[in-house]
């Protein structure tokens, strides 16, 4: 990586702040931002993060549930082990289908939120990263769809672009209310936004086996 672009990015607010705070990324004040504003991670729920490498949103939800929540981490890379035993990681691909059944064994019960700040490896050519990041929120929808219980929350990154509108669409047929946040720790020159959906309608959770 070009050196003036990692000097930037050592100096900038919320990576100097990342570091004092011993949160483990950057992207954990997106979370905190968002979650500050909508409260849709709350004490005692059981939350699920995809794509949780290496463990900042982890860091956060686990102070949002408290002692009496659990934070599930999903990677493809293996994250830094947790102390507490209200949380745990596995390696895993979401975007398998066997994944899901994987996920439900390690709740104690249905989720209250899914998160997802997941990415694909960026090739500079926008409209493959475009379409790549809204794959990766559908994926994480349909795991939200069977992880959630009625009433449950979902907040995903996506990535503006011609596709976004009709994965907007399709999650308002799943969620009471639903929307576009852009958190200040997000860069504003970044096309990055998350969609944030609230209430799971209870006929389009998925019967439990």
């Amino acid at each position: 990586m070009p050196k003036a672009w990692l000097n930037e990015r050592k100096n900038e607010y919320y990576f100097k702040k990342a570091k004092e705070e011993n949160y483990r990324s950057r992207s954990t004040y997106k979370l905190v931002q968002a979650n500050e504003k909508y409260e849709f991670v709350k004490r005692n729920s059981i939350v699920v993060d995809l794509g949780a490498a290496p463990g900042g949103w982890i860091q956060a939800a686990r102070k949002m549930t408290g002692k009496n929540g659990f934070v599930l981490g999903v990677d493809l890379k293996p994250i830094e082990p947790f102390t507490q035993e209200y949380i745990r990681t596995i390696i895993a691909d979401f975007t398998e289908p066997g994944t899901v059944d994987l996920i439900k064994s390690f709740l104690p019960r249905k989720a209250d939120v899914v998160l997802c700040d997941a990415a694909p490896n960026i090739t500079g050519v926008w409209e493959v990263d475009h379409a790549r990041q809204i794959e990766l929120a559908e994926k994480a929808l349909e795991i939200a769809q069977c992880v959630l219980r009625p009433s449950g929350n979902f907040f995903v990154k996506v990535f503006e672009g011609e596709l976004l509108n009709d994965f907007l669409q399709t999650v308002k047929t799943l969620f009471i209310e639903v929307k576009l946040v852009k958190p200040p720790a997000s860069r504003q020159q970044s096309s990055e936004m998350y969609l944030l959906a609230l209430g799971l309608k209870p006929e389009k959770c998925e019967e439990e086996n």
